[in-house]
């Protein structure tokens, strides 16, 4: 089993790249979409870097896997569908952040069923002979947060935690999105916590305070021993506490309008116009 990751500078978000050296089969995890804002403009040069190297090593792409509904960046997942292949994938409560944002936005995300598949919570998945990758309920963040465990002979098990950590020295994700519930994080973090010290944390995101270097993977050893958020001396009505508090506080994410928009439909853009062009909307409070 190999790890590459990539890190989306403008996003602070990680894509993962995992394969089987023997097999060539690869799953590709929470692909990242560029775009602009202030012009609407969207590209793939991002996305291009890690097809590239898919085809350097010569991969065969199986999965594309989503955590969860991201709010900070628009995923890639149908760009990288067309150009390599694979299926897309996201938990199977994704239909409740649907429902929601569905309302919100008038669209139809639930009923068009744009992903390939919804994983069930433990359901697991083959890549190559050896590894298997299996998916776990970690709500919180979101009420249909997925981690994928990844284990193979003789290695450590790796786990993609989607935004339910952070790095120790940055902490925990918010809980104040519909359905998010500091509880439910708690207790999934110590779901995570239960895999073993050994275990490697891979992040979806990371925002280095103090000019640290990006870092992608953590054990669950220094988490529970630095978590600033969530270390082991914490306990679960302080964590609850503090993470109310901190949320009552909090700005949206800068995309979040278009993110959700894009995201809750498997990354299929609006269909263009006559014109050709596409639009996402923008409620007024």
């Amino acid at each position: 089993m190999q790890i590459e990751s990539f890190y989306h500078e403008d996003t602070q978000t990680f894509c993962h790249l995992v394969y089987d050296e023997v097999s060539k089969q690869a799953a590709i995890i929470d692909p990242v979409l560029d775009y602009k804002p202030n012009s609407g403009a969207t590209s793939h040069v991002f996305s291009d870097e890690v097809i590239k190297q898919v085809r350097t090593l010569g991969l065969q792409l199986q999965y594309i896997l989503e955590t969860h509904v991201h709010a900070d960046h628009l995923t890639a997942a149908q760009y990288i569908k067309a150009t390599l292949g694979g299926e897309i994938y996201i938990g199977s409560h994704v239909t409740k952040v649907q429902k929601h944002f569905d309302q919100v936005f008038d669209l139809n995300s639930e009923q068009e069923a744009l992903f390939d598949h919804l994983i069930k919570p433990d359901e697991s998945l083959n890549l190559g002979d050896d590894i298997v990758i299996k998916g776990i309920s970690t709500p919180g963040h979101t009420p249909a947060c997925m981690s994928y465990v990844v284990t193979a002979p003789n290695e450590p098990t790796h786990v993609f935690v989607g935004d339910t950590l952070f790095m120790p020295d940055v902490g925990t994700a918010r809980c104040d999105f519909p359905g998010g519930d500091a509880h439910s994080l708690y207790q999934s973090i110590q779901t995570l916590f239960a895999l073993g010290d050994d275990t490697q944390l891979h992040m979806c995101h990371d925002y280095p305070p103090n000019n640290r270097p990006v870092r992608s993977v953590v054990s669950v050893k220094e988490q529970k021993e630095t978590n600033i958020h969530c270390a082991d001396d914490k306990s679960e009505a302080e964590f609850i506490a503090m993470r109310q508090a901190r949320d009552a506080n909090l700005e949206a994410p800068r995309l979040i309008l278009p993110s959700l928009q894009v995201n809750i439909r498997a990354g299929v853009l609006p269909e263009a116009d006559e014109a050709g062009r596409r639009f996402l909307k923008i409620p007024l409070r």
